[in-house]
């Protein structure tokens, strides 16, 4: 046989297998979709997913269900999702202690690159430096300077292990060279309580959970974690602003498909849920909880996700951070 023809044989081949491939995903889909949330109802992951899910189930014609799976610092969920079939029947949704897990956990079980294909960047959460209001500090270098002078009593609260308000509070320490002691909660709801009875100093908690005890003044807002202000808390300078030059700390995430899902579904989601994010309903609902919507490429995400795992390595490493 001529090499000529063994190449257009081989070509051809190809072809053919990519046909029952190419034919699912212009089908797809053809029943319903689950988003898989690694946290429990309530909070930023969950409520994307439901706002989002609803307008999905409408443009794709066909119901999405959100499947709540919390547990062990979102690995648990995460580790059910990266497991799931790659046909884009089950996708999820994850946040900040996706691109921080990995450093944090011996045995995940799943890899935050390696293991999932990219959808869509969807938010950005960011975190508010929430103080006792007793305390005499009215911004960020006041606070750290009342610290470093009351050593026993500077205690941060934080939100479990992984979890941005822990990570945002190592980066803090190590930016702000105060000696604080970092204290855990299971989440807002167990920390907050704590904060405003002044047993603990500070709690860089987010935008979304603390911003009604702000507005209430049952706590002082100094400083804001990203670096630009917050529409919603609009006086309120950054760290960055306050001398923390560089401090950047969030809780941001998007949506995931398992790893192997193909490009056709990805795409197709990719430009679902992006569609879903320019609805003014559904921006309405998710600005005026603190969530900053974003969007883009599968690639942005990716290239995120790359970007913060190098950031948080980095802060677990010269935090010295022990896994677990």
């Amino acid at each position: 046989m001529q090499p000529t023809s063994l190449f257009k044989i081989l070509a051809v081949s190809a072809s053919l297998a990519m046909v029952p491939s190419l034919a699912s995903a212009q089908a797809y889909p053809t029943h319903a979709i689950k988003i898989i949330v690694p946290a429990p109802p309530g909070g930023a992951i969950d409520t994307i997913a439901r706002v989002v899910g609803d307008k999905l189930a409408l443009s794709m014609g066909q119901p999405v269900v959100v499947d709540n799976r919390p547990g062990a610092s979102n690995n648990l969920g995460t580790d059910v999702l990266a497991k799931s079939p790659p046909d884009g029947y089950t996708i999820g949704i994850v946040g900040g202690s996706h691109n921080t897990n990995k450093f944090l956990f011996k045995n995940l079980g799943w890899d935050p690159e390696k293991s999932f294909e990219p959808i869509v960047y969807t938010h950005e959460v960011p975190l508010v430096f929430a103080i006792y209001p007793k305390i005499p500090a009215k911004t960020l270098p006041e606070l750290v300077a009342w610290m470093k002078a009351n050593p026993d009593q500077a205690k941060v609260a934080t939100s479990g292990r992984g979890s941005a308000q822990e990570m945002a509070a190592e980066m803090f320490r190590m930016a702000s060279g105060a000696q604080v002691l970092l204290v855990p909660y299971k989440g807002s709801s167990a920390a907050q309580p704590d904060l405003l009875a002044g047993r603990t100093a500070l709690y860089i908690d987010t935008i979304s959970a603390i911003q009604s005890q702000v507005k209430a003044g049952n706590v002082r807002a100094v400083a804001v974690s990203t670096r630009k202000r917050t529409t919603l808390l609009p006086d309120v300078p950054t760290a960055d602003e306050q001398g923390l030059k560089g401090y950047d700390a969030n809780t941001n995430g998007g949506f995931l498909a398992p790893a192997g899902t193909p490009k056709a579904i990805v795409a197709k989601l990719n430009a679902e849920i992006n569609a879903a994010l320019k609805l003014p309903d559904v921006r309405a609902k998710l600005e005026a909880v603190g969530i900053e919507i974003q969007g883009g490429t599968p690639q942005d995400y990716a290239a995120l996700i790359k970007s913060d795992l190098a950031k948080w390595g980095k802060v677990v490493k010269e935090a010295g951070i022990p896994m677990e």
